[in-house]
């Protein structure tokens, strides 16, 4: 099998076929309050 893609099948791609997909944050960044109780800001 060859490195380099085949460009007779890359021109005739359809992209009609492809699915509409949501994109979800798995991992956000921490909140302001979590960084205060990181560093020991906190009052408890």
């Amino acid at each position: 099998m060859s490195d380099k893609p085949n460009m007779a099948e890359i021109a005739s791609f359809d992209k009609t076929k492809l699915k509409k997909t949501e994109t979800k944050e798995k991992n956000p960044l921490p909140t302001k309050e979590i960084e205060q109780e990181r560093k020991g800001d906190a009052t408890p």
